[in-house]
């Protein structure tokens, strides 16, 4: 939404606490596609309370997510959050307002650990009804900057680490999440729900998580913002691991703005994660990167080995125009060896899958019934007809039979994909151009979703950043064919700053979000 919207949803905020939990009217809309900004600003007025957001939010996902276009994004809801509304209420009241995020809905990925009446458990049957004996880092931020957490989304099963011939948005658990802007088409994984809930307006913000792909990937595909951190600027504890060099939370929201504020909030070192010590003395104050200007005098390389879809290419063109006009300089560019630690990248994924899975169960599930990777495989072997109907648990036969991390096969990939992801990678053609960041298209579009042959996704931009632990924002830009594809901005190591200043001004000048109208498909009719 933009600031032209801005008067009807005052008019619509006006009469929100008359307006019954059926209403679908376009100002109550309007309200609940609104960013952190706009409702905060009707709830400084007395125009809007938490609690009455929240109640909306549960209604809206009741008759979106769980009737209607039925899109399964929402896993399991939280008992306690119109509570929790009525609390931040009264400290509004009383005159404490925690920051921007008090008293505003978010949900967040089913494998992140909360420490209150909702499972968390990565999608799987094997942890369904499992409470985690506390929050994760992330969660408890979250709860301390004041926000309601909502409930938890729909993920693909294990985080997509289950299965060579997976499909993206299924778990045993949760089922199918399904595409806004295509029924029949597949949200990407693994934050498949926190891509569909934020493009459908089910609550004001989201968190997803990444190892590869999985929040820049149904990002782009949803039409929606999502930010991958640098590795480490969001501390890892408390999340269901796939692997710890890889793993990373990040921001999924409707705009800039409102992904700007929701990492500010969750970033930050935690001593139960030491490598987000790195991140001290980093800046934190994202909003303040929010600027119009922010691509005036910038020198981008387009990356164009990664323009690989003839009509993802030609939308993507055109916003490249954007840039220039806005004052950005922009370099036709290769990025280096990208062809060189796709082997490798998987080996690090097996290789710290096992024993990182194991180290979150008995640390945060220690009264699960598994404990172990071989506890998994086994469990799904006993309810194969609930877990293995559609596809089989080959990565997690294979990262059982891995050593472990002191094998010298998993030490020579890490520091393959160091090499070439960073130094003879990213960094490196960032530095021969004198770049500030690099563009490309994040991926091409949803595609239908198959039991019979798995995921059929094609090229995308995600693996330089995710092997190198470096940021990548993905921001709305257009359509092919009713779906949404999205322009990627990736920079070197800690960079978010810069990253969102340049991602805001183009998204404030291109406009190019619109939502969903949930059609069946948009195949054309033989």
């Amino acid at each position: 939404m933009d600031r032209r919207d801005f008067v009807r949803l005052g008019l619509a905020a006006s009469a929100a606490a008359g307006v019954t939990a059926t209403a679908t009217g376009k100002e109550l809309d309007a309200v609940l596609d609104a960013g952190v900004r706009e409702q905060q600003a009707l709830m400084e007025t007395g125009k809007l309370t938490s609690k009455t957001l929240v109640q909306r939010y549960l209604a809206r996902i009741a008759a979106v997510d769980k009737a209607g276009p039925r899109l399964n994004a929402v896993i399991e809801l939280n008992p306690d959050a119109a509570r929790i509304a009525a609390d931040l209420d009264r400290e509004r009241k009383a005159g404490k307002v925690r920051g921007p995020l008090h008293g505003i809905p978010v949900l967040l990925k089913d494998n992140i650990a909360t420490g209150d009446r909702m499972s968390t458990s990565a999608g799987s049957l094997a942890l369904d009804g499992v409470r985690a004996t506390r929050d994760a880092f992330v969660a408890a931020r979250l709860r301390t900057a004041g926000a309601v957490i909502l409930g938890k989304t729909n993920l693909s099963e294990w985080a997509n680490m289950r299965s060579t011939h997976s499909v993206s948005g299924w778990s045993g658990r949760g089922g199918q999440t399904r595409n806004p802007y295509a029924l029949d088409r597949n949200t990407s994984g693994s934050s498949a729900g926190s891509g569909a809930a934020m493009a459908a307006a089910l609550a004001t913000l989201a968190i997803g998580t990444e190892t590869d792909g999985s929040i820049v990937s149904p990002a782009s595909i949803c039409g929606i913002v999502g930010i991958k951190p640098t590795l480490a600027l969001v501390s890892r504890s408390g999340i269901i691991p796939i692997a710890h060099s890889q793993d990373t939370a990040g921001p999924m929201t409707r705009t800039v703005a409102d992904a700007a504020l929701l990492l500010a909030a969750i970033a930050g070192a935690d001593p139960d994660d030491a490598a987000t010590g790195t991140m001290q003395g980093r800046p934190a104050d994202y909003a303040a990167a929010l600027r119009t200007d922010g691509l005036r005098g910038r020198r981008i390389g387009v990356a164009r080995n990664f323009f690989n879809s003839p009509a993802v290419n030609a939308v993507i063109e055109a916003e490249l125009a954007i840039l220039s006009a806005q004052g950005a300089t922009l370099v036709d560019v290769q990025v280096p060896n990208v062809d060189k630690y796709g082997d490798s990248e998987l080996e690090v994924l097996l290789s710290e899958f096992r024993p990182d899975l194991e180290a979150y169960l008995a640390g945060y599930a220690p009264h699960a019934s598994v404990k172990t990777m071989a506890d998994v495989i086994a469990f799904n072997d006993r309810h194969a007809a609930q877990e293995l109907r559609h596809f089989g648990q080959e990565h997690l036969i294979a990262a059982a039979a891995r050593p472990g991390l002191d094998a010298r096969a998993y030490r020579d990939a890490l520091a393959n994909n160091h090499r070439y992801s960073r130094d003879e990678g990213i960094d490196q053609i960032l530095r021969e151009e004198k770049l500030d960041a690099l563009v490309a298209p994040t991926g091409g579009t949803g595609w239908l979703t198959d039991y019979i042959n798995g995921d059929h996704d094609g090229p995308s931009f995600s693996s330089p950043a995710a092997v190198a632990g470096y940021p990548h924002v993905t921001v709305p830009a257009g359509f092919v064919h009713g779906l949404p594809v999205g322009l990627s901005f990736v920079g070197g190591a800690w960079s978010e700053a810069a990253l969102i200043a340049m991602a805001y001004a183009y998204e404030q000048a291109s406009q190019r979000r619109r939502a969903p109208t949930y059609p069946a498909s948009v195949n054309p009719r033989a």
